[in-house]
């Protein structure tokens, strides 16, 4: 690429990036990226939406990598950019801008376990939405909305987002659409964290469909998805059927992203409690210390996602007669719930009802409900 015009240059890097990603080389996007930023930060000055643009950019690039704490700073610091410009820069770019960058900062917060951070971050995301009659913007945010309401035990507000931005992606789109599909999941997967499996499975299995047809059964979202049903046909019991998905999305996961993915990590989870559940432990042992393994690298160990792990490990642990173990897993699991999650969670309620009947030692093991991913 030759130009000597800076601002041809910033854009086409821009663009460029954005090509980088598509053909798998994400070292080069992000190289190109941050080109691109470098190039309007010396153009426009540190404050100017177009710095906000570029950053907004990178922390998406980054957030689809996994660097989380990176993308928030990003995010961050674009969302404080658009608002030193309020009033001075109007227009539905400027207002995209603003929506983009708080709907990834929200992500990002919540991919954390920053739950009670990301939810006024994602209203306002919403509320911005709405005041410029941004539809799929609003439909977007809404989703991210709903997915922190799930995590948060605020069931029924996640569902009113995810029925509100659904009814949007149909009228935009129609119903054979990758973000119909992302819809249908979440709201499988809202049942299934409520334990209402029979109402989870016939939205968890549209999202299989749609994008299995769309992009092909082997695909990353397509396989999302097909673990995402499997998780329903856990909670109906449906072990042998469930079983085999969770083995071709592992094989899959560790053939594209290799062993330490959270991908890996959450089917791990899952297979660990069909084995549980039918008296597999040693096997299920084995599968939870490697989930927990690769969550703690990936999230550190004082994440949600990780106590979930330890929690179902603790329980599976004290049917194996190994109480002390048990009890040091789920009290580990509790105090992370407790600090992460709103009083009365069913997450919390769960892991103390496991630590009571540890205590009591006479009442019999209850398995958790796996993770839907």
């Amino acid at each position: 690429m030759t130009t000597d015009d800076p601002l041809s240059r910033a854009l086409q890097l821009h663009e460029l990036s954005f090509e980088h990603e598509s053909a798998g080389n994400p070292d080069a996007a992000e190289a190109a990226c941050r080109e691109a930023l470098a190039l309007f930060e010396e153009m426009d000055g540190p404050v100017h939406p177009d710095v906000a643009n570029l950053l907004h950019s990178l922390g998406a690039l980054l957030e689809r990598q996994g660097r989380y704490p990176e993308a928030e700073a990003l995010a961050a610091r674009a969302v404080s950019i658009m608002d030193q410009v309020a009033g001075l820069v109007e227009g539905p770019e400027a207002g995209l801008i603003l929506i983009r960058s708080l709907s990834l900062l929200g992500t990002t917060l919540r991919q954390q376990g920053r739950y009670r951070e990301a939810e006024p971050v994602l209203r306002r995301a919403i509320e911005r939405s709405e005041s410029l009659d941004e539809r799929e913007a609003l439909a977007i945010a809404l989703n991210d909305f709903g997915v922190v309401c799930k995590y948060s035990g605020k069931f029924d507000e996640g569902e009113q987002a995810y029925r509100r931005a659904l009814a949007i992606h149909l009228e935009l789109f129609g119903e054979m659409h990758p973000a119909v599909a992302v819809l249908y999941h979440n709201l499988g997967g809202l049942d299934h964290a409520r334990g209402r499996y029979r109402e989870a499975e016939e939205p968890a299995r549209r999202a299989w469909e749609i994008r299995r047809e769309l992009l092909g059964p082997d695909h990353p979202d397509a396989l999302a998805d097909a673990c995402a049903y499997a998780g329903v046909l856990d909670g109906l019991e449906q072990y042998a059927e469930s079983r085999p998905i969770y083995q071709h999305a592992l094989e899959v996961w560790e053939r594209l992203y290799g062993p330490v993915h959270f991908e890996v990590a959450a089917t791990l989870h899952n297979l660990a409690a069909v084995e549980a559940a039918e008296g597999r432990l040693d096997e299920a042992e084995r599968l939870y210390r490697r989930a927990l393994g690769i969550k703690r690298t990936l999230l550190g160990p004082e994440h949600p996602e990780c106590a979930l792990t330890a929690n179902n490990l603790g329980t599976m642990l004290r049917e194996l007669g190994r109480d002390a173990e048990a009890e040091q897993q789920l009290r580990f699991a509790l105090a992370i719930f407790e600090a992460a999650l709103e009083p009365g969670h069913p997450h919390i309620e769960l892991c103390r009802a496991n630590l009571a009947e540890l205590r009591a030692d006479f009442s019999p093991h209850s398995r958790p409900s796996a993770q839907v991913p």
